[in-house]
C-alpha cells in the first residue's frame, strides 16, 4: 500500500493462522479498536485546546467504538465469546519507541502521539487489506474491506494533524524514522493469530 509508504508487506499466508483460530483474531480485533478509541480520546484529553483535533477525534473514537460493537456481533452471531483483552506487543513496542517529552515540548509530545497512531493505523489498515483479499470466508472479507477504507482514513487524520500542529519540527523526518522502524519490528511478526502478531 504505496499510499501508506509501509516498508514491509505482510505475508499472505498470515491469514492461514488467523483461519484456524477465527475466534482469536475477532478477540483481537475488537480489543484493537477498543484501545484505539481509549488513545483518541487519550489525545483529546491532553490537548483539549485544538478545538477540530477535539471534534475529528471525538467522531474517531465513536467510530472505533463502532469497530468494536460490530466485531462484538460477528462474535456472538458465531455463537462465541469475546475473550479477554490480550496485550499488543507490536502496539507495546511502537510505544517505548515514542519519545516522552524529550524536550518537555507539548507540541513534540502531540506530534509523537499522532504518529505512533498513524503508524498503528496504517499497520492496520494493510493487515485488513490482506485479510480482505484472501480470507475464505465471505463475511469476513467484507466485512475487513470495509474496515480497511475507515483505518485509512483514520491514518489520514493523524497525519494530518501532525503536519498542521507540529510547529518547528521536522515531521516528514520524523515520520521517515517511524516508517524505518516500524518496518523493523513487524519483520519479527505474522506468525500468530492477532491483528498485529
Amino acid at each position: 500500500m504505496t499510499v501508506l509508504r509501509l516498508k514491509l508487506p505482510t505475508d499472505p499466508r498470515w491469514v492461514n493462522i488467523v483461519e484456524k483460530n477465527i475466534e482469536e483474531i475477532l478477540t483481537d480485533h475488537a480489543w484493537c479498536e477498543q484501545k484505539a478509541a481509549t488513545n483518541a480520546i487519550t489525545i483529546i484529553t491532553n490537548n483539549s485546546e485544538h478545538q477540530d483535533l477535539v471534534q475529528d477525534l471525538l467522531a474517531l473514537a465513536k467510530e472505533e467504538i463502532d469497530h468494536f460493537e460490530q466485531v462484538h456481533n460477528i462474535i456472538i452471531k458465531r455463537g462465541l465469546k469475546l475473550g479477554r483483552e490480550r496485550k499488543d506487543d507490536y502496539v507495546n513496542e511502537l510505544y517505548l519507541y515514542m519519545k516522552k517529552n524529550g524536550n518537555g515540548s507539548r507540541v513534540s509530545s502531540l506530534v509523537e502521539r499522532l504518529l505512533f497512531s498513524a503508524m498503528i493505523e496504517a499497520r492496520s489498515c494493510e493487515r485488513f487489506k490482506v485479510l480482505s483479499e484472501n480470507i475464505q470466508d465471505e463475511e469476513l472479507s467484507v466485512f475487513y474491506r470495509d474496515l480497511m477504507e475507515s483505518e485509512a482514513g483514520h491514518y489520514t487524520t493523524f497525519i494530518t494533524y501532525a503536519r498542521k500542529y507540529g510547529t518547528g519540527i521536522d515531521v516528514e523526518k520524523r515520520w521517515r524514522e517511524w516508517i524505518e522502524f516500524e518496518a523493523c519490528v513487524i519483520a519479527n511478526y505474522g506468525k500468530s493469530e492477532t491483528i498485529h502478531g
